[in-house]
């Protein structure tokens, strides 16, 4: 078995490789982070019957994931799901919220998913890349930020932090808009894309045009291998906790805050003095518009 496998979790790694796959590997994929504890009690056959493939497709599944063996893939997929098991979550992540469930059982399920998205996302996350994309915004004069629909407003929360420490930084939603201002950044200037497929044509396209000028490209998307991630210099990576009760793309909106907070902190250490006056000085402007304050009058 693949080392890396055995240290990042096989539900990482095949959330990694989705991308890759196609047909009826890809049924195979879908099968096991649908069902992974199904997937783990399940024989080569069984797993094949319910993917509609075949065992010999299951055995290419194990394959390219590392493993030599249907048998490892199972252990592997145990071995995850066990430890789930033990860290506490009684609620099986992924499993239908029904109508008339509790509110305390509906809260674990969102707690559950969000968890393990996040425990995910930092054992997928390259922390270099990081600091790559931290250093060329801490030295950007202008930072441009693109994203559609719920990207769109993970990229404004974005915005708004670079802006409390001085960074020069815009959030683009309209394409039209978008390309223009991408159309105006030159070297030294910074552009982040935000997709969770990486697939987001209008996003691509802005970014795209952006790189085209010199500006340095940075993605925050799930897929490593999308063409969002294909076009730009910096890749930053997510994980998402797949549910039955939340789309994909709502499910990657957390682990996507917390990589932009990572980010946006990171920063503000490498502009402190500049960071730490802007702070005081937008604490100053606001200050006056306080209940407590006017009350005080």
């Amino acid at each position: 078995m693949d080392s890396q496998v055995a240290v990042d979790g096989v539900l990482l790694a095949v959330r990694a490789k989705l991308p890759e796959f196609t047909g009826a590997l890809r049924r195979v994929a879908d099968q096991v982070l649908t069902d992974p504890a199904g997937a783990a009690r399940a024989t080569i056959v069984e797993l094949a019957e319910r993917s509609g493939t075949s065992p010999a497709t299951v055995t290419r599944f194990c394959r390219a994931l590392g493993f030599e063996g249907y048998a490892e893939l199972r252990l592997g997929i145990a071995a995850e799901t066990g430890r789930a098991r033990a860290a506490g979550w009684t609620v099986d992540i992924g499993r239908e919220i029904e109508p008339g469930d509790p509110l305390e059982k509906v809260l674990e399920q969102i707690m559950a998913a969000d968890t393990r998205a996040m425990h995910d996302t930092a054992a997928l996350l390259d922390l270099a890349e990081v600091a790559r994309a931290a250093d060329a915004i801490a030295g950007a004069a202008r930072v441009n930020i693109f994203g559609a629909s719920g990207s769109a407003l993970v990229g404004e929360e974005m915005q708004f932090s670079l802006h409390r420490i001085g960074v020069a930084a815009w959030a683009w939603t309209d394409v039209h808009n978008g390309l223009a201002s991408a159309a105006l950044l030159r070297a030294g200037d910074v552009a982040l894309g935000i997709s969770h497929s990486g697939q987001t044509r209008e996003t691509i396209e802005m970014l795209a045009e952006a790189g085209s000028h010199g500006a340095t490209t940075v993605a925050l998307t799930s897929f490593p291998r999308s063409p969002l991630a294909e076009i730009a210099d910096v890749v930053l990576l997510t994980a998402t906790q797949a549910t039955t009760f939340r789309p994909d793309a709502l499910s990657a909106r957390h682990p996507q805050l917390v990589v932009l907070d990572l980010l946006y902190i990171a920063v503000a250490q490498r502009t402190h003095d500049r960071a730490h006056a802007a702070f005081q000085r937008t604490a100053q402007a606001v200050d006056g518009h306080k209940a407590g304050k006017e009350a005080a009058r």
